[in-house]
């Protein structure tokens, strides 16, 4: 259609939505249908932060703010940073979103031109490559793939870099993988960036308190401070905080990108929602404890779906260190037919034939850069992952 911009045509709608928008139409139809694919926790957001929300709005502080954030929340994001991940920022160096997604979008549209590279570790969230086309920039993808636990190597990251990479976009814990790096993992890296000022590190820390085990997080900046200077941490109360729908995200960085940052949202959304900035105060000020206790439950679903997956034919899925995402490989099931006919010629195949057979929505992984894979979210509970992971075993079983 000529009306609409040629932007357009250099992106593609989010897969991880359609796959959620699918589900919900089946089960509208009467499908017995298991969801498997929406990246949100199913716990419900704390009492303390919705209480601080209902406060808000009684106390009438329902007007427009700040463009990029109230100060009380930008106070609140600062001792965050300095509590938790050894990171001072100053106010003035911290932006405030309508979630994690818009603060990326700003960064990548207030800094790319025409040309400039940036490198995107796959697998990648699905909207990575399309938030740097659609600001003009040049997505270089980065295989990592089984054989390194998903993780991008030093080498790899060498080898990527040329005179016009401008950004790295750096996600641990990963969507989609739940791949999280070590601080000697990152320290791999930050030491192929230390030579080569001329690239800035995006770190997308939305998954930082979703890990388990012994695992412990690290964020560049805290591994190399000599990256501080060039890096934006981003991070939000979406995940850990179960506020999908609150849309609040953050970042801390140099004054002058969150200066270019809240030019551009000045002109595009202005500030977020004032109830959600309060709640978000509370968040991050509030009581911490729900974290571990929720992580306890990922955990155990982890567990059983890592467990499961693994005894299905075909199918071999590593056990991440974070986030609510399996990310299995079906080698063993590509080139064969499924009971009703369908050939499974790749992974989106074997995703659509899973759904229209099976009744479980899952995100084929060719949406996110390496195949042949699909993502399995596993925020949801016990009983609809048991059932969801014996309808894939009973799937591969069945496939000729």
């Amino acid at each position: 259609m000529p009306f609409l911009s040629d932007a357009l045509d250099r992106v593609q709608p989010s897969a991880t939505i359609a796959v959620t928008n699918k589900a919900r139409e089946l089960k509208a139809e009467g499908r017995d249908v298991i969801g498997l694919g929406a990246g949100e926790p199913d716990f419900d957001t704390p009492q303390n932060v919705k209480d601080a929300a209902i406060a808000a709005i009684e106390e009438g502080k329902t007007k427009y703010t700040a463009v990029d954030g109230i100060p009380e929340l930008k106070q609140a994001i600062a001792a965050k940073f300095k509590r938790e991940n050894g990171l001072t920022y100053a106010p003035s160096q911290i932006t405030v979103g309508t979630g994690g997604k818009q603060v990326l979008y700003n960064a990548l549209m207030a800094t790319l031109n025409e040309g400039d590279e940036v490198i995107i570790p796959a697998p990648y969230w699905v909207s990575y490559p399309d938030m740097v086309l659609l600001a003009g920039g040049t997505p270089i993808t980065v295989t990592a793939g089984i054989d390194t636990g998903f993780k991008m190597t030093a080498e790899q990251l060498e080898a990527a870099i040329t005179d016009k990479t401008k950004w790295l976009i750096f996600n641990s814990p990963s969507n989609p993988s739940g791949a999280a790096y070590s601080a000697d993992e990152l320290k791999a890296l930050t030491e192929v960036l230390k030579r080569h000022p001329h690239v800035w590190i995006m770190s997308d820390d939305m998954y930082e308190h979703l890990t388990y085990g012994n695992f412990v997080f690290a964020t560049p900046a805290q591994v190399e401070p000599e990256l501080y200077d060039r890096t934006l941490t981003v991070n939000g109360v979406s995940k850990a905080y179960a506020m999908t729908g609150w849309r609040i995200g953050y970042a801390g960085g140099p004054e002058a990108l969150i200066k270019a940052m809240a030019k551009l949202q000045s002109q595009s959304t202005s500030n977020p929602s004032s109830i959600s900035q309060w709640a978000a105060v509370e968040a991050l000020t509030g009581d911490q404890g729900f974290i571990a206790e929720n992580n306890r439950a990922f955990q155990r679903r982890r567990d059983l779906v890592c467990e499961m997956l693994n005894a299905a034919t075909g199918i071999t899925c590593p056990v991440p260190e974070g986030a609510f995402y399996v990310y299995p490989d079906i080698s063993g099931c590509i080139g064969k037919t499924s009971a009703a006919g369908t050939a499974i010629t790749d992974d989106e195949a074997f995703a659509t034939a899973l759904l229209e057979e099976e009744g479980v929505a899952v995100v084929f992984g060719a949406a996110f850069g390496v195949s042949p894979n699909f993502r399995v979210s596993y925020a949801t509970s016990d009983e609809a992952l048991r059932e969801a992971c014996s309808r894939i075993q009973r799937f591969c079983a069945a496939l000729r």
